[in-house]
């Protein structure tokens, strides 16, 4: 007989609700996971899915980068499990990451977030234009330096939402998709189970995983409540010839970043509104994306676009995920993750199914349970009286 609970219920499938639950399905809990929609179409779409621990480190987000190092480290060896168990490759690429100034005056600031980042111990290097020409020759011309963060790659986010889905129902989890769930199941100060319409589903433990909707859920007690909301991005992709690709490397200018895909896509993003759940792609957006991408890459203007589409980061208070213990027994919670979704991924599920299996949390998230933001408000609720 296990000593950790048997039965799990995840509300969201995501990169985060299908990770966890792969995890623990793996190590024989009984798993449903229940999302609003299409599993994986969420968030974990529309992501670029860089793993940029290193280039994008920067003030403010010292203690963040513990969380995104350990997980960086973990993407090799959880890409290869993750391909041999779901038979898909998720095109996990070890491209590196090019950080790149276009004139003198961000030339400045990318030297501060350079030295910033060096001090840090990062594995960054600096570039002299000419360097930065060399990796990437359809750079614009008088590019005066960049930053060559040689272990930041990319995976396919699209395939890993699609692989961990397979994965984690030939580990033996239940999918439900299209079906909302309308509450919880509360018996004295505990979680045993979710609404879902008129039915009630039994659970020893109940992890919510719903990205920017995590704070949406019915009948969610304050205690629990997620500081999150969603954050719009708007981002599009071009088609460069496969064999013959404008950018190879995962490539950072201001404003923007260019994703080169293996198949011959280029993704660029991201816009950053706080509009809700707009679900608009814009002339404004748009415009901000290919005229940032055509001044990093004039060539870019030959090519055909691919696609378009708008995402929403679930975004706390700070910027950093929020994971583990709620305050409520029975109920965990998983979002937050901001623009480190996919990075944070591996770390995430382990992080969630060892604290459900072991009823220990992992040393690296416990700066990010939802009790930081208790500790903050106290004072203030104090203060106001």
């Amino acid at each position: 007989m296990t000593a950790y609970p048997s039965s799990i219920a995840i509300i969201g499938a995501g990169v985060s609700g299908l990770g966890i639950g792969w995890r623990l399905a793996q190590a024989g809990c009984k798993v449903t996971v229940y999302d609003r929609g299409n599993a994986g179409r969420g968030a974990s779409w529309a992501a670029a899915g860089m793993l940029a621990a290193n280039a994008e480190a920067e003030p403010g987000e010292e203690a963040l980068l513990g969380l995104t190092l350990a997980s960086q480290k973990m993407w090799p060896a959880f890409a290869r499990e993750l391909e041999a168990a779901s038979g898909i490759d998720i095109g996990y690429w070890e491209t590196g990451t090019l950080v790149a100034a276009t004139n003198r005056d961000e030339l400045e600031h990318l030297r501060f977030s350079y030295e910033f980042q060096r001090d840090l111990g990062l594995a960054v290097e600096w570039l002299s234009g000419a360097e930065a020409r060399q990796r990437e020759p359809y750079l614009r011309a008088g590019v005066p330096g960049a930053v060559w963060a040689a272990q930041d790659h990319q995976v396919d986010n699209r395939l890993l939402a699609e692989a961990l889905k397979r994965a984690y129902l030939a580990a033996g989890g239940v999918l439900h998709e299209d079906t909302p769930v309308s509450g919880l199941d509360i018996t004295g100060c505990r979680v045993t189970g979710l609404q879902i319409g008129e039915a009630l589903h039994k659970a020893d433990a109940v992890v919510l995983a719903a990205g920017s909707w995590s704070r949406d859920l019915p009948g969610l007690p304050a205690i629990a409540l997620p500081p999150v909301r969603p954050v719009k991005g708007q981002m599009l992709s071009l088609r460069m010839d496969a064999k013959a690709p404008l950018v190879t490397s995962v490539l950072w200018a201001p404003k923007i970043y260019l994703v080169p895909r293996a198949d011959g896509r280029l993704i660029i993003g991201a816009t950053v509104e706080e509009k809700g759940y707009d679900p608009h792609m814009t002339a404004g957006g748009v415009y901000a994306l290919l005229d940032a991408a055509w001044r990093a890459v004039p060539a870019i203007e030959e090519l055909p676009i691919d696609e378009m589409w708008v995402g929403f980061r679930p975004t706390s208070r700070d910027d950093a995920p929020i994971f583990g213990a709620t305050g409520l027994d029975g109920l965990l919670i998983a979002t937050g993750h901001h623009r480190n979704g996919i990075l944070l991924a591996p770390i995430t599920a382990e992080a969630i199914s060892r604290e459900i299996l072991t009823g220990q949390p992992m040393p690296e998230a416990l700066p990010f349970t939802l009790e930081r933001f208790r500790d903050v408000a106290a004072p203030l609720r104090m203060a106001t009286g």
